[in-house]
């Protein structure tokens, strides 16, 4: 496999929660944050953030789909899985794990939108409180409606997307 060294994403004209996701001659539609792309991207604003970033690793949920083609490091999805959201928490914007009456974030979840997520290095270094968390490439819902602030695309695109997305790959959004 060929690491693609690019993934662009932007807005569809006039439709500011759905875009376009380009690779390798590929053009796929996404469903974007209901704030459509945000420059200055805050906790809760439903905004998908601009920048560059880089994926960091694949999300799967194990006891769904075969472990899928791809050059990113993977790990299956438990049910203690989750993700901080709460700015305050020394564990904002990471991974964590909780018991089951815990709340936050689950990434094990009865719809099938985070069958497959690629986590992004969106806030991470330096990680600022308040400045986005939980920002992920993952499935769509079936009407594409918008996301609180992630990239959604089809289970298709999604595992044509991870057959030549890597560490060094660049994902843009613009």
């Amino acid at each position: 496999m060929r690491q693609v060294a690019a993934v662009t994403i932007h807005t569809a004209a006039g439709t500011p929660n759905r875009g376009w996701m380009r690779f390798l001659g590929n053009v796929v539609p996404v469903a974007l944050g209901r704030g459509g792309i945000l420059a200055n991207k805050r906790e809760g604003d439903g905004g998908t953030p601009r920048g560059t970033f880089r994926p960091r690793r694949l999300w799967w949920r194990a006891d769904r789909h075969v472990r899928p083609r791809t050059l990113l490091p993977v790990r299956p999805i438990s049910p203690e899985d989750a993700w901080c959201e709460e700015p305050a928490d020394r564990h904002y914007n990471q991974a964590i794990r909780l018991s089951g009456s815990q709340g936050g974030d689950r990434l094990r979840r009865d719809d099938h939108l985070y069958d497959f997520i690629i986590e992004i290095d969106h806030n991470t270094r330096p990680r600022i409180a308040g400045r986005g968390s939980a920002v992920f490439l993952h499935l769509a819902r079936e009407n594409f409606g918008p996301t609180a602030g992630c990239v959604a695309m089809t289970r298709p695109a999604m595992l044509r997307l991870l057959q030549r997305i890597g560490p060094r790959t660049r994902i843009i959004i613009e």
